[in-house]
């Protein structure tokens, strides 16, 4: 055991070292600059992270302050009352932070006025804000009683305030209206609430305005009446509720709930593709909120399925297109284009389609060969002419004008048709004649009527054929056949459409006047007069014969260096594409003569009449006249007529 000596020694020791620890804090204390310590606002500052923890003694707890608000934590009418309170707490300001913590340290609380303050932070923490003599209120206002300075005190009944505040502004948000009262009725008992007061009891008012409506509204959606019947359905209750009360949010959930049904159903629409019922489904909920986010998010997803569907059904109609299936691809468009207005490719499928229909696949222009099915060989080259309008005819007024060219009348010709480039050649009848052993009418009848050059005439000549030209000399496979009857020209469209499968025929009368005007209006396909090059083998005073006779009759200053027929497809072609069609030879068609065109056919028919006498013969020869050579020029001539200046072209139905 340390002697009585060691004893008093140690203990002399550790009083000199208590006091001058308590100097040394005493200093710390009260003069921290001498240490070089800045004691500021922070090292007084007790934090309130914990609700239910009670502060250390001798201090009073308060709210930290900060330099912004706070601003987190889910929207107001959602959040707990305590978030709510928090976040309309403004800021303090350093300098009162410094002022407040200067008070407190100067403040001297005893063990009971502690007690009280714990008493009340834990009331507070549990929410017990009024109503009994263990509640904050009345906790912090018997600690006002003996000090009616202290800053703590203040400080829980504001914070009791706002906590009173925040309830009743959640109590009024969620529609309780009670529970809302009871909660003003008990912050009327606090100090300097007039303002929230008249304020809150303004809002109580409104809501006990708009709560029987809002009963209505949900009696009414619960039934299924959100929309009907007009004027006495939810959404109808919901929107006087806002005329009353603007920021509603009941008002304003029950209708967005109402406009979410109808977004479902536009969804649900689409999955069974029921578009028709998703717009419908839509519009509805457009008329509910049109600016609302679901409805444009919503909007833009059936946009998209519908956009993609009818893709899918527009190469669903392809594919039908493709097969030669022309129903069911025109079905499957149609339903494409009833979900999206303007799918993509519809204007060249359209294209494809219409041709399909109209054309036979091919494009108006397009050149083909029809290949022999059961023998070698192939027909002639035909180009496909485009459908349209055209006035058939001359007027009154027109140079060279005929009666027989009246009445200027409209012909549509709206179905497709094919037409050869070129009139028939020698080449192409020689074979037409060898396969089939057709006798021409030249040699059944003996002979045709040729051009006589020695008298610059036209007489007929027993021995001419078929095989021989305009002169009655044998003709070159590439020459246009001439001194075939109507009857050969029939005979030879026949057996094409024989040895083709397709339906080889003449062109009807009004056919010929519209591809030889090429969609022109002027009396030549090439315009009002002379030629200023040579487009076609016409009569021109400059040609001259092998005997250097000249036409009395003819385009003035053109020359074409052919004193008869050329050999086809020599000159240029027309607007359709063909060559020789008003020129070369005049050429056979399938109409009856008329003397007019009163009741004419407007569709481009043939005008065919039962045992009729005469065919018509349309388009220039190498001898017409300019008068002749008009695309209006209209001449008959009996059907076994043969002649040096008439040839025949063929056309062909798609």
């Amino acid at each position: 055991m340390p002697s009585s000596k060691s004893e008093r020694r140690q203990r002399a020791i550790g009083g000199v070292v208590g006091v001058a620890l308590l100097g040394l804090a005493m200093v710390y204390h009260f003069f921290p600059s001498i240490l070089h310590v800045q004691q500021g606002n922070d090292q007084l500052q007790v934090s309130n992270s914990f609700p239910g923890q009670p502060p250390p003694l001798g201090f009073e707890q308060r709210p930290q302050a900060s330099d912004t608000q706070l601003d987190a934590g889910p929207p107001l009418a959602l959040a707990p009352s305590a978030v709510v309170a928090a976040r309309m707490k403004p800021a303090a300001t350093s300098s009162t932070a410094v002022a407040r913590a200067a008070s407190v340290a100067a403040v001297k609380t005893t063990p009971a006025q502690t007690a009280l303050f714990n008493r009340a932070e834990r009331a507070l923490s549990k929410g017990n804000l009024t109503g009994d003599a263990n509640s904050a209120l009345s906790l912090y206002t018997q600690v006002l009683k003996n000090h009616p300075d202290s800053v703590r005190a203040q400080a829980g009944l504001k914070r009791v305030h706002e906590r009173l505040v925040a309830e009743i502004q959640q109590d009024l948000a969620a529609g309780d209206a009670d529970a809302a009262r009871v909660s003003l009725g008990a912050l009327r008992q606090l100090p300097d609430t007039a303002e929230d007061d008249k304020r809150l009891q303004r809002s109580l008012e409104t809501l006990q305005q708009v709560r029987p409506l809002l009963t209505q509204a949900a009696v009414l959606e619960a039934k299924g009446s959100d929309l009907t019947p007009k004027d006495n359905n939810a959404l109808a209750y919901y929107r006087k509720v806002l005329g009353i009360d603007p920021g509603n949010n009941v008002a304003q959930k029950g209708i967005q709930r109402i406009q979410r049904n109808l977004l479902d159903k536009a969804l649900g629409a689409v999955a069974q593709d029921d578009f028709s019922g998703a717009d419908d489904a839509l519009a509805k909920a457009a008329d509910v909120d049109p600016d609302s986010n679901a409805l444009q998010d919503i909007r833009g997803r059936i946009e998209g399925i519908r956009r993609e569907r009818s893709v899918t059904l527009l190469q669903q109609a392809s594919t039908a297109l493709d097969g030669g299936d022309l129903a069911l691809a025109s079905k499957l468009r149609d339903q494409a284009l009833a979900i999206s207005p303007d799918v993509p490719g519809i204007s060249k499928f359209d294209q494809r389609l219409h041709n399909a229909k109209v054309y036979a696949n091919y494009h108006p222009g397009q050149q083909f060969t029809d290949s022999y099915v059961d023998i070698s060989g192939n027909g002639p080259d035909m180009v496909v002419i485009p459908t349209g309008s055209f006035m058939m005819g001359s007027p009154d007024s027109s140079a060279g004008h005929l009666a027989n060219e009246s009445p200027l009348h409209q012909v549509d010709i709206n179905k497709g048709l094919a037409v050869a480039r070129t009139e028939i050649t020698v080449a192409q009848f020689r074979e037409f004649v060898r396969d089939s052993g057709y006798i021409p009418d030249s040699v059944r009848l003996h002979g045709a009527r040729i051009y006589d050059g020695r008298r610059g005439t036209i007489r007929d000549d027993p021995d001419a054929t078929w095989k021989d030209n305009y002169a009655g000399r044998p003709s070159s496979g590439d020459d246009p056949v001439v001194n075939v009857s109507w009857n050969d020209a029939v005979a030879y469209a026949q057996w094409l459409s024989k040895h083709t499968g397709k339906n080889y025929r003449l062109l009807s009368e009004a056919e010929y006047e519209y591809v030889m005007r090429g969609g022109t209006t002027t009396p030549y396909w090439w315009g009002s007069g002379t030629p200023r090059r040579a487009v076609e083998n016409l009569a021109g005073s400059r040609d001259r014969s092998s005997l250097q006779r000249s036409w009395t009759n003819a385009f003035k200053d053109y020359r074409d260096g052919y004193w008869g027929d050329a050999p086809v497809g020599h000159f240029v072609a027309n607007p359709f594409g063909l060559y020789d069609i008003d020129g070369n030879v005049s050429e056979w068609v399938q109409d009856c003569w008329h003397e007019n065109y009163t009741r004419a056919p407007r569709d481009g028919s043939a005008w065919v009449n039962p045992g009729c006498s005469l065919r018509m013969i349309r388009g220039a020869s190498w001898a017409s006249s300019p008068p002749q050579a008009r695309s209006a020029f209209r001449l008959s001539a009996d059907p076994d007529t043969r002649s040096g200046r008439v040839g025949f072209r063929v056309a062909r139905d798609l």
